[in-house]
């Protein structure tokens, strides 16, 4: 019987190490079980802090019976494809299965026999390896389990515990679950939780250290309806010296903002900039894949006769070209509209919009064809070819058309022909160039940032795909700055960092809306905002000993479950919102350290 168990135990060991050592995503074991190999952290919810993988042991999904599938073939095509569609869905919505208790203790004392070189050279993993190679401890194991026991068990876990480079134990962890409640004398108390800690681990010194988080911008709440919203802002506070369940973070905690927006919300005060910047996307996806999905236009005269009228206003006009220019800034802004807050329309509004930028705004409120894009170009080209007209452009613009203009102030221009996408190409041209110069003059106008840590931005070097990719990133970071300069009227020195951060983050990452963006802030600078909130979670952790043979016992309390295997009953009042007081699922982890003889 030994073993038997002995040789279980190495044949479960090898497998993990070669998940560990081959980097593999995951493997199936005896048929039925599914080792993934994941990170820890968002895949344990707040039961398991950090970014470093872990195994997580999981019954393999339930396939399709394949006797269901001879009775489809009987049905009609229409019927067939039906069925399939729901059994797909039904096979998503299953998601993780649980392992029952007794299997999921067993995979726990395999892998606690792996890493103990005492209990039998067969086990011991030195011996997996060659004799010259000193084998790294495995990564955490966590098993899902069924919540069949009395306690309510949902996750074990084992961790390995080094002193040095040797493994001198493991720490096992159980995690156990309860459903909704809005009932706080139903919760453990503070003291409660210190007694438990003691009766397992007995302690001479314990701290208590309290972790929360609040939503401070996202999904609302109207009328028991929650509209979702894509973008939000939460914060999470840590501290120490915890005095009673549930209680609000002190202002001396550590807090850390966590920013995701998205792009696109009409309510923002970005989203005629975002309008604009969709219409230059459209232009990009007509050039790289030859068909254009026109946008409605926002203006009911054609984009002919709007450009017919603003060249026939330059060439009667008497003025100096800088008074032209004034004059034609203040008409294009009040086409884009009033919409936007007065705070951002102030600090967004240019007053120096030259020739190109105001053609721009023109034909993008306009244009519904490539006839249209190419009549309004022919009509400029031969407007400067003949002399009527000599706009001034700004000096660093980099499209074919500001090149043209200048070779009209020396009757010298190259020829240039309007056929296929030559004319997007140059609309796109000048889309990218007004659109630069908005971002740089808000974030250098603001002092977020400087002309020299925008340069990736702003090169005109890459092919027009890629220049537009960056300006998309430098949207996306001026709509968090916006949010959080806004809504949450961040200070000046907390804007400045977050820019940043967000620069240096799309310097190497592809654009991402769902990246949370991390910022460090003092409590009191958001205060109002969330002490008088409920927390979307709340969490407080007993501890003693130190480094390696640290052991925890905690107490989460979360809006929703931290486990997605188990489906829990809800407290009826959380459905009908008869109270005003948030309901929490309960979840207690505790741990236990078994120490390895010498």
């Amino acid at each position: 019987m030994g073993s038997k168990i002995i040789a279980d135990a190495v044949q479960f060991s090898k497998m993990l190490r070669s998940l560990q050592d081959d980097c593999k995503d995951s493997c199936i074991y005896e048929e039925d079980i599914q080792i993934l190999r994941v990170n820890g952290g968002k895949h344990l919810h707040n039961i398991y802090t950090g970014d470093r993988p872990v195994f997580i042991c999981e019954k393999t999904a339930p396939q399709i019976d394949p006797e269901d599938d001879k009775m489809d073939e009987t049905h009609s095509d229409d019927e067939t494809h039906s069925d399939d569609e729901t059994n797909h869905e039904v096979k998503i919505e299953l998601g993780p299965q649980p392992l029952t208790i007794m299997k999921a203790r067993q995979l726990l004392s395999w892998y606690t026999m792996s890493q103990n070189s005492i209990v039998s050279p067969a086990v011991s993993p030195a011996d997996l390896l060659p004799p010259a190679v000193s084998p790294a401890p495995l990564l955490p194991l966590w098993v899902r389990c069924d919540m069949a026991d009395r306690a309510g068990t949902t996750w074990l876990g084992a961790e390995t515990a080094c002193t040095g480079n040797k493994v001198s134990g493991v720490k096992l962890y159980s995690v156990t679950c309860a459903g909704s409640t809005v009932d706080k004398g139903a919760f453990i108390t503070l003291d409660e939780l210190k007694q438990e800690h003691k009766r397992r681990h007995h302690p001479s010194l314990m701290v208590a250290r309290g972790t929360a988080q609040y939503n401070l911008f996202g999904s609302t709440v109207v009328e028991k309806t929650t509209i979702e919203c894509q973008s939000s802002v939460t914060v999470d506070f840590r501290w120490s010296h915890v005095e009673s369940i549930l209680e609000t973070p002190p202002l001396s905690s550590m807090a850390t903002l966590n920013i995701k927006v998205s792009s696109g919300d009409m309510r923002s005060p970005m989203y005629l900039l975002y309008r604009e910047l969709e219409f230059l996307q459209m232009l990009a996806d007509g050039l790289r894949t030859g068909e254009t999905e026109w946008m409605e236009p926002v203006e009911t005269r054609s984009a002919v006769q709007m450009t017919r009228e603003y060249l026939d206003e330059l060439q009667n006009t008497v003025k100096t070209l800088q008074d032209q220019s004034t004059k034609e800034a203040v008409k294009v802004k009040t086409e884009m509209g009033t919409s936007e807050t007065e705070i951002f329309n102030s600090l967004m509004e240019r007053g120096d919009l030259d020739f190109i930028e105001q053609l721009w705004v023109r034909m993008r409120n306009s244009v519904t064809s490539y006839q249209d894009v190419g009549d309004c170009l022919k009509m400029v080209i031969k407007a400067l070819q003949y002399g009527d007209i000599k706009p001034w452009i700004h000096r660093d613009s980099s499209s074919s058309l500001s090149k043209l203009i200048l070779q009209s102030y020396h009757h010298q221009m190259d020829h240039v022909s309007l056929t296929g996408l030559t004319p997007v190409h140059m609309l796109l041209e000048m889309g990218l160039d007004k659109m630069r110069k908005d971002y740089i003059n808000y974030l250098i106008g603001q002092d977020l940032t400087t002309l020299n840590h925008l340069s990736y931005y702003l090169s005109t070097v890459e092919d027009l795909q890629e220049q537009v990719i960056r300006l998309r990133k430098l949207h996306h970071l001026l709509e968090i700055m916006v949010t959080c300069s806004t809504f949450l009227c961040l200070p000046y020195d907390r804007l400045f960092l977050l820019t940043q951060l967000c620069l240096q983050y799309y310097k190497t990452c592809p654009y991402d809306e769902d990246h949370e963006f991390k910022l460090q802030i003092k409590p009191a600078l958001i205060s109002h905002f969330y002490q008088k909130e409920q927390a979307v979670f709340w969490g407080v952790e007993v501890s003693s000993g130190n480094g390696p043979r640290e052991v925890k016992t905690s107490l989460l309390l979360s809006d929703k479950p931290l486990v997605e295997h188990i489906i829990f009953e809800t407290d009826e009042m959380t459905v009908t919102g008869t109270s005003e007081d948030a309901a929490y699922f309960t979840t207690m982890v505790c741990c236990s350290l078994v120490n390895f003889a010498a």
